[in-house]
């Protein structure tokens, strides 16, 4: 390096710098933190119908997915969703109300399995999603007790 020429020097904290950058924000799974929490719902849903239980995974607190380590989780969803011979048709996801660092989903699911919805019934469902690690991940689902629909999905049956 020339020390004599301060112009290359300051050209080379520049392109030093531009690179450190580069790197950083390359490490940096942006889209993940910038993830609406309909968005992480979305994906979440997307990944159980297509059976892509890893993607799920990643998109479960470590709550949801019950302390396991991300192997032993997908081959029980595997296992779970053959048994069951669920299958997810649709969902249409609502606004979500957040509180913080905590969010409330609601989700209309159309889905099939040979235990608990043989006929396809309509689910309704309200998602809770928390921030972990700086993103909105998926936490618990429950059905929405009849009374409480008109709250959750304001226009709907």
């Amino acid at each position: 390096m020339n020390a004599q020429n301060p112009m290359l020097g300051g050209l080379l904290r520049v392109v030093l710098l531009a690179i450190a950058l580069g790197v950083a924000t390359a490490t940096m799974p942006a889209a993940e933190e910038t993830k609406s929490p309909e968005e992480t719902l979305r994906a979440y849903l997307e990944a159980m119908k297509s059976m892509d239980f890893g993607t799920a995974y990643d998109l479960s607190t470590k709550a949801m997915a019950q302390g396991k380590d991300r192997e032993t989780w997908v081959v029980e969803m595997k296992y779970l969703f053959q048994l069951s011979e669920a299958k997810i048709f649709e969902f249409k996801i609502f606004p979500a109300k957040i509180k913080e660092e905590k969010a409330f989903v609601p989700n209309i699911l159309t889905s099939q399995d040979k235990f608990l919805n043989q006929l396809a019934a309509p689910e309704y469902e309200l998602y809770t999603l928390l921030r972990e690690d700086g993103r909105w991940k998926v936490d618990r689902q429950t059905i929405v007790d009849p009374q409480d629909l008109a709250t959750w999905f304001p226009g709907e049956g």
